[in-house]
């Protein structure tokens, strides 16, 4: 497992995650965590967290997972689709992401993603699926 403290925070450097403030907060094998603050950077016009926020944060969280499986076999992680369903809005404070591997195949990884706020309701879940290519 890779806490916050030895994460690479260099990871995400020059990337929309680090203009939308996302932290990754734990990775093992299969299981991804982070959050993202719920501020101007990340508010829909209706001072709301955005939905294309959401979705960035549950694709790193997934995409973060399957670089971790694969990185040590030569290869990379890309997203090919991904999915999501908004079911609570927030307007401030922060988001939590957990990430955990439905289907990892040579070719393809499924991931599933639950974001929801601090007291622990469900915000999104989403779907999203990765393909394995050879750099």
């Amino acid at each position: 497992m890779i806490n916050e403290q030895d994460f690479n925070k260099d990871f995400g450097k020059g990337t929309i995650a680090e203009v939308l403030g996302i932290e990754i907060t734990s990775v093992e094998e299969g299981i991804v965590k982070g959050k993202m603050p719920v501020d101007s950077r990340t508010h829909q016009p209706y001072g709301m967290l955005h939905g294309g926020a959401s979705v960035v944060l549950a694709e790193t969280l997934g995409s973060i997972g399957s670089h971790f499986l694969v990185e040590n076999k030569g290869k990379a992680a890309v997203g090919l689709e991904v999915n999501a369903n908004h079911l609570k809005s927030i307007r401030s404070g922060w988001v939590f992401g957990e990430a955990r591997i439905v289907k990892k195949g040579g070719r393809v990884h499924v991931w599933s993603i639950e974001l929801k706020d601090k007291e622990g309701e469900l915000i999104c879940t989403s779907r999203l699926t990765v393909m394995i290519v050879t750099l």
